[in-house]
């Protein structure tokens, strides 16, 4: 039986042609006995043989020639949709035509062969609606054996939306008969469509009745396929998806998708944290604030990291005279290195500096041979926890390298140099954080002594970054549990990686030299939310499903993050997404005294002077001592970039 389908289906072509060949000449003979007085009792053309055969010869080739020019047999009309039928219609009333223009010129000089006005029209009725519902119900029979084996699958799914992504995703499931999902229904706002079908699928209500619909109609998965939609509508509709504790996926931009040619099912997703953040996205303006990278050399520190490397996405798409990269882990830079030549070729003038911004002297090389106009700054060590047990290495890397890149922009005449901070710099209670905040200090310092304009941009937590909290979470929902979080209070900000660098990137054009920048964040997520949220948008339910574990705050921790000093005062910039803080005033030759003493401190790794002295720098550092022994395994990483 598998054999003679495969025949089937390698001969479908010729199948399908004998099957119209059947089919236009039957309507010829049936209007042709109809309409020219033949005895309806025995179906014979005794005295009009010749006149019939005539004529069939001259439908059979008006058939043939415009069925093969429309190219009919070339579509798969198991995929055919209302144009392949209309398009089919249109070949069928041309062959009619051809038909009825050449038996008339014939028939202008063999009287007997014009075939009369009836047998035309009973013709092109017949042929036209048979051809059409051969291929109806072709289609019909195929659209039942995929149903039927599209049974075998195990997830019932709901479509939010009855828009294009929702036909989209229609159209391409029934293609792929092998795929796990059964559209069940759709859910649209749009009072209009409902009780429509789209693509054989019903809107049975709207977004409000989403939990309702999913207990009524047995759901196990739900898409979003809404690709035009508002950040709180968006929000609104995931929030009432995550009631139901079913697995939500989502499309992403459907536009994006069918211009570059992809299958809108292959890019289907899980529902991340960024789509519940409820915010707008912050999107660089290239036009307004990326001018001043344009035909400029640019250095990125930490160019291998999850900020770094997005820096140089951007950057590099902003077409600079040259881009350096430089990182100390080997591994990552190779990585974006490999990434920006397969997207840019030799349209991007770039290179990898493997060095550490601790070496004075491969920095003194780079910058003196490089003609160096723009750096950004986001080589870092920012993993609180290790940096509580290790704190001169975080005064090395952070502090002094920090100190050693300025102090060497500003000797080659950078004109603008951005230093990546943290939230965490603000009343800090992790080494860390207070090594963030000198850094900040040493940004307001040299604002003050040098030409080149000096910036601090301070962001949130960041999605996706290198230690975020998000991989971890999935990567326990993903092994059955349990989730860890450090405590149920815990409150942090959150942006994209791409958002973070927007704001970087613009706030290096906004620059006159001292600012911090600051984001508005929007409002600030529980941690034990955000967990919960993940749980249920992965199809468990949290506490049940999936546990969560409350670890305790880690060394340096504290519960709410805050984004300004009591000290400062902000002020709008242009970009209503962008803040400046009031810079607060210290003693410079007071902080050059204690980083002497500090550099001292770390280079002999005495621990606890180094902690003394930055609490000496920092007034507004609290720490709050918790044995390092008692550090859990497997919690979440927070980090300020």
């Amino acid at each position: 039986m598998h054999k003679i389908y495969n025949a089937l289906s390698t001969h479908r072509r010729i199948i399908l042609f004998l099957c119209d060949f059947v089919l236009w000449n039957l309507s010829y003979y049936l209007s042709y006995i109809i309409n020219c007085g033949i005895s309806m009792d025995s179906f014979l053309l005794t005295e009009h043989t010749d006149i019939f055969l005539g004529g069939a010869l001259v439908v059979n080739i008006c058939f043939i020639v415009v069925f093969l020019l429309f190219r009919l047999y070339d579509k798969l009309w198991r995929y055919a949709d209302i144009e392949d039928f209309f398009y089919a219609g249109i070949a069928s009333f041309t062959a009619n035509l051809a038909f009825m223009i050449i038996t008339m010129i014939f028939g202008a000089f063999i009287p007997q062969f014009n075939f009369g006005t009836r047998v035309y029209i009973s013709f092109a009725l017949m042929s036209t609606l048979f051809v059409m519902m051969f291929r109806i119900i072709y289609r019909l029979n195929k659209i039942l054996e995929r149903r039927n084996l599209a049974h075998k699958a195990k997830k019932r799914l709901l479509i939010i939306g009855g828009g294009e992504g929702a036909l989209s995703v229609l159209s391409e499931l029934s293609k792929t008969p092998g795929n796990e999902y059964i559209p069940v229904c759709i859910v649209d706002d749009n009072k209009e469509k409902l009780h429509r079908r789209i693509s054989g699928v019903e809107v049975v209500g709207t977004t409000y009745e989403i939990p309702e619909i999913c207990e009524e109609y047995d759901i196990e998965v739900i898409l979003f396929t809404i690709s035009q939609i508002s950040i709180t509508d968006k929000k609104r509709i995931l929030d009432a998806c995550t009631k139901t504790h079913l697995e939500v996926k989502i499309i992403p931009n459907i536009y994006n998708l069918m211009t570059a040619g992809v299958p809108i099912t292959s890019s289907i997703r899980q529902v991340e944290v960024e789509d519940l953040l409820g915010r707008e996205p912050v999107v660089f303006d290239t036009k307004k604030y990326g001018k001043y990278l344009i035909g400029q050399t640019v250095l990125v520190t930490g160019g291998g990291g999850s900020i770094g490397s997005e820096l140089c996405r951007q950057i590099a798409r902003l077409k600079p005279k040259h881009l350096i990269i430089l990182d100390i882990y080997e591994n990552n830079a190779y990585e974006i290195q490999q990434e920006l030549i397969r997207k840019h070729g030799t349209d991007l003038s770039f290179e990898v500096q493997i060095a550490s911004v601790r070496d004075e002297e491969k920095l003194e090389y780079i910058f003196a041979t490089k003609n160096i106009d723009v750096v950004f700054h986001a080589a870092a060590h920012k993993h609180v926890p290790l940096m509580e047990t290790n704190p001169e290495e975080a005064v090395k890397n952070n502090i002094f390298g920090t100190l050693k890149l300025a102090k060497t922009a500003d000797k080659y005449h950078v004109k603008n140099f951005v230093q990546i901070s943290t939230d965490k710099a603000v009343n800090p209670t992790s080494v860390m954080g207070a090594s963030k905040r000198i850094c900040e200090m040493i940004i307001q310092m040299m604002g003050k002594r040098s030409k080149t304009n000096f910036v601090a941009v301070r962001f949130g937590n960041v999605l996706g970054s290198n230690g975020s909290v998000i991989p971890l979470f999935k990567e326990q929902i993903r092994t059955g549990g349990p989730v860890t979080v450090t405590h149920p209070d815990i409150i942090r900000y959150f942006m994209t990686i791409p958002e973070a660098v927007s704001l970087v990137l613009t706030a290096g054009s906004l620059a006159k030299g001292g600012e911090i920048f600051i984001l508005d964040m929007g409002e600030p997520v529980k941690i034990k939310v955000l967990a919960e949220n993940l749980i249920r948008l992965s199809g468990f339910r949290p506490h049940e499903d999936i546990k969560i574990e409350y670890t305790g705050l880690r060394p340096g921790e504290k519960l709410y993050e805050e984004l300004l000093l009591n000290e400062e005062g902000i002020t709008r910039t242009d970009n209503k997404k962008i803040y400046i803080g009031k810079p607060i005033e210290f003693s410079i030759d007071m902080l050059l005294n204690h980083l002497k003493k500090l550099y001292d401190a770390a280079n002999r790794n005495d621990k606890n002077e180094v902690e003394r002295i930055i609490a000496e720098i920092v007034p507004t550092y609290h720490h709050e001592t918790i044995g390092a022994e008692s550090l859990p395994e497997n919690i979440e990483e927070e980090t300020g970039e």
